[in-house]
C-alpha cells in the first residue's frame, strides 16, 4: 500500500513537472520578461489603428476632388453599350420581358396597365436606342454611376469612422504631418501614460494613406479597391457602373500614440489587461512548483520503475504488443499529453477571466478531470517507453521484437503481394485511383472549379477503375464459390475463363487440378481396385501349394502308405515346395525393384548372345509347345550397356511368359535389331486368352491374361520385366491388336 501512495505521489510530481514544461514552451516567449503591451493581442489592436488611422482621420479623401477628377474612356463606353448584347438583341430582350405582361393585361382589361406596360418598355428602348446613337448619353450615364460609387465609399468612410473611435476610444495620439506641419491631436495625450511609442524621422515615422485599402468587396461587382487606386461599381444602381480611380497618397507623420492610464478603466481594455497580468502569474507559479517537483523528484520522492509501473493488466497487457505498435501507441500518448495541456492552458485562463468568475467552482472542477487525464497519459506514455527499452537493450530481444512486428508482417504480406506481378501493380493502381477519386470527390464539393475538372477525370478514369474493380471482384467470387464445390467433391463443373488476367490463369489452374484430382481419384480406385485383386491373388497363390503341401504331408502320416504311394507324394511336396519358392523369391524381387534397393553391375553385353542363351535354355520347352518360333537376329553382335544377368531374367520372363500364353500351333515372333542407335527388342505371339483393353494393368503385379488361373506362375512376370527395363532408363512397350500380343524394348546401344 505504501509503494502504490509513493507510486501515484511520484506520479503526480512528474505530471506537475512535464505539464509545466508544456506550459513554458506554449507561454514562455508570451509572458517570461513581457507586459500587456508587449503582447500579440495588444499588437493587433495597434495595428489596426494605425492601419485606418490615415483614411478615416488623418487624411481622408476628399468627395468634391474626386468626382472633379473623374474620366471616362472609349473603351468603357463601347462595354457599357454592348454589355447586354447588340441594338436588336437588347430590344428583343425588353420586347420578350413585356410581352407577355402586356398580354396578361389585356386579357385582363387593365387598360391603364397596359398603357403603363407599354410607355415602360418603350422608354427603355429609346433609352437602349440613344446609347448606340449619343456617346455623349453614354459618358453622362457612366460619370453618374462612378460619383454615386465615391458617395457610397464616402458613407462607408463615416461609418467605419465611427466603428473606429468607439473600439480604440483607449487610444490617443498627437501626429504632425512632416510636410505641411499640420498636427492633429485626438484623446488623453498630455495625461500619464500606461503605454507610448512614438514616431520620429527616417524609418520610424508613421506612414498612412489617404484610401483605405479594406472597403468591404461585398459591395461590389469586381475586386474592391487594388493597389492602382481603383474601385468597382456600386452595385445599388441599375445603369453600368466602371472602375473609380481615386487619387491615392501616402502621408508621413511624427508624433507619439499613447494608451492614458485613465483609459484602463474602460471594460473591454480592463478585462484583456487584467487577464494579461493573471495569465502572467499563474504561469510563473506552474513553472515555480514544477521546479520544486523536480526537486522532491530528485531527493525525497525519488521514482523507481518498481514503484511508478508495478506489474498490472494494463501493464502487461502492452508488454504484449509488437514493438511497432508500442512505439506507435507511445507517439500518440504523448501527441494527446502535448494536446491535454493546452487545453488544461486553457481552463487555467478561463478561471482569470472576470466575465466568468460566477463559475469559478465548475471551472475548478472541469481542470481537475483533464489534469487526471494528463496523469493516465503520462503513466501510459511511461509504460510504453519501458516496455519498448527492455526489448531493445540486447541484439537477441532486438531480433525478436523485429519478428513480431507489424511492420515485418506488413512486409512479408506486400511481397506476397507481388508474387503475381500483374496483379499487384493492378491493385496498387486501383487502389491509388480509388483513394484520389475520394480525395478528389471532397475538393470537387467544396470548388466549383474542381468540380468540372473532376467530372471528366470521374468518368473516364474513376468509374471505368471502380467497374472494372467490380466485375473483377464478381469473377473472383465465382472461381470462390466454384472452388468450394471442388473441395466439396463435386468435380463436374467447369470455372469459365473471362480474358487473360490473373484471376482467369488462376482459373485455368484451377481446371487443370480439377482434371488432375479426377484423374487422381480414377487412379485411386484403380488402385484399390488393383489392391484386392492383389492381396486376393496373393492369399490364391500361396494357399494352393501350402494347401497340397498340407495334405500330403498328412497323407505320408498314414503307417499303411505304400512305397509306390510315398514317392509320389514325395514328388508332390517337392513340386510344390519349388513352386512355393519361386512365388516367395519373385515376391522379394519385384519388390526390392520396385523400391529401387537393389544394384546393377553394368558391363558391356552381347545382347545377340544374350538372346540366343535365353532361347537355348527353353529350347525342349519351345519343342513341346508345339510352337512355331521365328527368330530374326542381327549376324553380329549388337553392344549394350547392361547387367548381363538382370537382362537375361527379362528375357527369360518374356520368354516364358510367351510360352505359357501362345496359343497352340501359332508362329512366335522373336526380333533383335539396331535402329536409330538403340538395340530393339520385339517378340510378337497370339494369345491363348482373352485380353482385356487396358494394357496397363498386365504390368500390375500377380496380373495374368489366364484370368482363371489355369496356368502355373506368379503373375510377376511383366512386372519384373519392366522393373528391370526402368532400372536401366530403357523402355518397355505393350501393344494388344485383338489377339496379338507385341512386347518392344529398346535400350540404347554402344560399339
Amino acid at each position: 500500500m505504501k509503494n502504490n501512495s509513493r507510486g501515484l505521489f511520484s506520479l503526480f510530481l512528474m505530471s506537475i513537472v512535464l505539464f509545466s514544461v508544456f506550459s513554458l514552451i506554449q507561454q514562455g516567449s508570451k509572458y517570461i520578461g513581457k507586459d500587456y503591451f508587449d503582447s500579440d493581442s495588444f499588437q493587433a489592436k495597434l495595428d489596426n489603428f494605425t492601419f485606418d488611422i490615415g483614411p478615416l482621420l488623418l487624411n481622408p479623401i476628399d468627395a468634391d476632388e474626386a468626382k472633379k477628377t473623374i474620366t471616362v474612356t472609349e473603351n468603357e463606353i463601347e462595354e457599357h453599350r454592348n454589355r447586354y448584347g447588340t441594338l436588336s438583341e437588347q430590344v428583343e430582350n425588353i420586347n420578350n420581358q413585356y410581352q407577355n405582361r402586356i398580354a396578361q393585361a389585356i386579357d385582363s382589361n387593365a387598360k391603364k396597365v397596359k398603357e403603363t406596360l407599354i410607355k415602360e418598355r418603350d422608354s427603355k428602348i429609346d433609352d437602349i436606342t440613344k446609347n448606340f446613337e449619343d456617346n455623349d448619353y453614354i459618358k453622362e450615364k457612366v460619370i453618374a454611376s462612378k460619383k454615386k460609387a465615391i458617395d457610397n465609399y464616402m458613407l462607408e468612410m463615416n461609418n467605419r469612422k465611427k466603428d473606429l473611435l468607439d473600439t480604440y476610444r483607449f487610444f490617443a495620439f498627437q501626429l504632425t504631418d512632416v510636410d505641411t506641419q499640420k498636427t492633429m491631436t485626438y484623446g488623453e495625450i498630455e495625461s500619464p501614460a500606461a503605454f507610448s511609442v512614438k514616431y520620429g524621422k527616417g524609418t520610424n515615422l508613421l506612414r498612412t494613406y489617404s484610401v483605405s485599402s479594406s472597403y468591404p468587396e461585398d459591395r461590389y461587382d469586381n475586386n474592391s479597391y487594388s493597389s492602382n487606386g481603383f474601385f468597382a461599381s456600386d452595385t445599388v444602381t441599375s445603369t453600368d457602373v466602371e472602375e473609380v480611380k481615386l487619387t491615392d497618397k501616402t502621408y508621413q507623420y511624427e508624433g507619439k500614440i499613447t494608451v492614458p492610464k485613465s483609459a484602463l478603466k474602460y471594460t473591454e481594455f480592463e478585462a484583456d489587461y487584467n487577464a494579461f497580468k493573471s495569465n502572467q502569474v499563474l504561469c510563473y507559479i506552474i513553472w515555480f512548483l514544477g521546479f520544486v517537483s523536480v526537486i522532491l523528484l530528485l531527493t525525497v520522492c525519488k521514482p523507481t520503475k518498481k514503484t511508478l509501473l508495478q506489474n498490472n493488466d494494463i501493464t502487461l497487457w502492452i508488454r504484449k504488443w509488437p514493438m511497432d505498435a508500442q512505439i506507435v501507441g507511445l507517439l500518440v500518448a504523448v501527441w494527446a499529453l502535448f494536446i491535454n495541456s493546452q487545453g488544461i492552458m486553457y481552463k487555467l485562463e478561463d478561471l482569470n477571466n472576470y466575465s466568468r468568475r460566477e463559475n469559478m467552482i465548475g471551472q475548478v472542477l472541469s481542470f481537475g478531470f483533464p489534469f487526471i487525464i494528463f496523469c493516465f497519459l503520462l503513466w501510459i506514455s511511461l509504460a510504453q517507453a519501458v516496455s519498448i527499452l527492455e526489448n531493445l537493450n540486447s541484439e537477441e530481444k532486438r531480433l525478436k521484437a523485429y519478428e513480431r512486428s507489424f511492420v515485418k508482417k506488413t512486409f512479408e504480406n506486400l511481397q506476397d503481394l507481388f508474387l503475381n506481378r500483374s496483379l499487384g501493380f493492378q491493385s496498387v493502381i486501383l487502389v491509388g485511383i480509388i483513394f484520389l477519386a475520394g480525395v478528389g470527390f471532397t475538393g470537387a464539393m467544396v470548388s466549383g472549379q474542381l468540380f468540372v475538372i473532376y467530372t471528366p477525370l470521374f468518368l473516364f478514369i474513376a468509374l471505368p477503375a471502380t467497374i472494372l474493380f467490380l466485375t473483377r471482384m464478381s469473377y473472383l467470387n465465382r472461381i470462390m464459390k466454384e472452388t468450394e464445390q471442388m473441395a466439396a467433391g463435386r468435380l463436374s463443373n467447369e470455372i469459365k475463363i473471362q480474358g487473360k488476367s490473373a484471376f482467369a490463369i488462376h482459373a485455368g489452374n484451377l481446371n487443370e487440378l480439377r482434371d488432375g484430382v479426377r484423374t487422381s481419384i480414377s487412379e485411386q480406385a484403380k488402385s484399390e481396385r488393383l489392391k484386392t485383386e492383389l492381396i486376393t491373388n496373393v492369399s490364391h497363390d500361396l494357399r494352393t501349394p501350402l494347401t497340397s503341401i498340407i495334405t500330403y504331408t498328412d497323407l505320408l502320416k498314414k503307417p499303411n502308405v505304400t512305397e509306390e504311394e510315398r514317392n509320389s507324394y514325395i514328388a508332390i511336396l517337392d513340386k510344390k515346395s519349388q513352386r512355393l519358392k519361386t512365388l516367395i523369391e519373385d515376391l522379394f524381387e519385384v519388390s526390392k525393384m520396385a523400391s529401387g534397393n537393389i544394384e546393377l553391375h553394368k558391363q558391356r553385353v552381347d545382347l545377340n548372345q544374350l538372346l540366343q542363351q535365353a532361347l537355348a535354355e527353353h529350347e525342349e520347352d519351345i519343342t513341346k509347345s508345339e510352337l512355331d518360333f521365328r527368330v530374326n537376329t542381327p549376324d553380329g553382335p549388337l553392344f549394350a550397356y547392361v547387367d548381363g544377368q538382370k537382362w537375361w531374367r527379362m528375357l527369360d520372363n518374356l520368354i516364358i511368359n510367351t510360352l505359357k500364353y501362345t496359343m497352340e500351333g501359332t508362329r512366335v515372333y522373336v526380333t533383335l535389331s539396331q535402329k536409330n542407335g538403340e538395340a530393339e527388342f520385339i517378340i510378337k505371339n497370339v494369345t491363348k486368352y482373352e485380353i482385356g483393353e487396358d494394357v496397363e494393368e498386365l504390368y500390375e503385379r500377380f496380373k495374368r491374361a489366364d484370368t482363371s488361373r489355369h496356368t502355373d506362375g506368379s503373375g510377376l512376370g511383366l512386372a519384373i520385366a519392366q522393373s528391370i527395363v526402368d532400372l536401366h532408363g530403357a523402355r518397355m512397350k505393350i501393344e494388344v491388336d485383338g489377339d496379338l500380343f507385341k512386347v518392344t524394348v529398346n535400350v540404347v546401344s554402344v560399339y
